[in-house]
């Protein structure tokens, strides 16, 4: 665990600890996200812990941790794995680190919706690999169903086809899948925190970003971009994931009650998200923002080869298989 990190697991402690009598028992729980407290998805956390508060009576509270204020995704999935009372909203692609089955949910044009990325993962199929990743890296997936938006290319620069994305540095996060991706489909992967992007485009360490709508609009990347390329190349399915020993540590009916309200409070989220697109998209083009939507052929193509190149292969054909494809 680096300096940083430790640091970050000795602030969320000191934060988590000056909770109540829960804290005493171990049923507290911090839940981190990037996202600002207008985001859908936060929104949809505010009602997990609503559900957990009354299906527990009480026993379990949920603190939520907007702006990512127990550090970024990476270092809070390094405290859940420890063992610390954390949890966080986060993408296959980080968590296929630790398990490779589930880096293929941050794969390119995985999905085409919502329903689909649902059947998915929540499916025997999948249960095997939250069953897999308890053992491989002690975290615990609560549900996957927390649907952010489809991601698009975020430039100063128009973009039409994916050589026109040729010597541009784009945002990603640093997990394989999403770097082979934008390698495959022109730019040059640079990995950072979402809370860093506004900062970096503004002084020209990056020449664009990626990402879904909402969290565009709320981290207000719209004024320092001017062009979104509705590419839509993830379909961005997050998960909310504990620590496995933490949750273990709880009665049968509060892990049970956990599951089940992260389930119901995703859901939601993902409705709201899917029912605020078109919003986000009109106060961005009143800002200034010009929106295209490409060819998505070329993209398609171009970004074949991450399945082949992290051979993924095998396991698209499962989930092909669950979709009935």
């Amino acid at each position: 665990m680096s300096r940083f990190t430790k640091g970050i697991f000795v602030a969320t402690a000191t934060v988590l600890m000056s909770a109540t009598g829960a804290w005493a028992a171990g049923w507290t729980l911090g839940v981190n996200t990037a996202l600002t407290t207008d985001d859908p998805t936060y929104k949809g956390l505010e009602m997990f812990k609503a559900g957990v508060a009354k299906a527990t009576n009480g026993d379990v509270e949920i603190r939520l941790f907007p702006g990512s204020q127990l550090g970024k995704d990476e270092d809070v999935l390094e405290q859940a794995r420890a063992g610390a009372n954390v949890a966080v909203i986060v993408d296959g692609g980080r968590l296929g680190l630790f398990t490779k089955e589930l880096g293929i949910l941050a794969a390119p044009y995985l999905v085409d919706t919502f329903d689909e990325a649902r059947k998915v993962v929540t499916s025997p199929l999948f249960e095997g690999w939250v069953e897999k990743l308890r053992k491989a890296s002690g975290h615990q997936i609560l549900s996957f169903n927390w649907y952010q938006g489809s991601r698009h290319l975020l430039t100063n620069k128009a973009i039409v086809v994916p050589a026109d994305l040729s010597g541009i540095r784009m945002r990603t996060p640093g997990a394989p899948v999403w770097m082979e991706t934008i390698r495959a489909i022109g730019a040059t992967p640079t990995p950072m925190g979402w809370t860093e992007v506004y900062t970096a485009l503004q002084q020209k360490v990056i020449d664009g970003a990626e990402a879904q709508l909402p969290a565009v609009y709320g981290s207000r990347l719209y004024e320092v971009i001017k062009n979104i390329t509705e590419t839509g190349h993830f379909f961005l399915i997050t998960g909310l994931v504990t620590s496995a020993q933490w949750f273990d540590s709880l009665p049968e009916k509060h892990r049970k009650a956990l599951r089940e309200e992260s389930l119901k409070a995703g859901d939601a989220a993902s409705r709201m998200t899917i029912d605020s697109i078109a919003g986000y998209k009109k106060k961005m083009q009143e800002a200034g923002v010009t929106f295209a939507t490409p060819d998505l052929k070329p993209f398609k193509e171009a970004s074949k080869v991450v399945y082949e190149k992290l051979n993924l292969g095998d396991l698209k054909k499962q989930i092909d298989g669950v979709l009935g494809r």
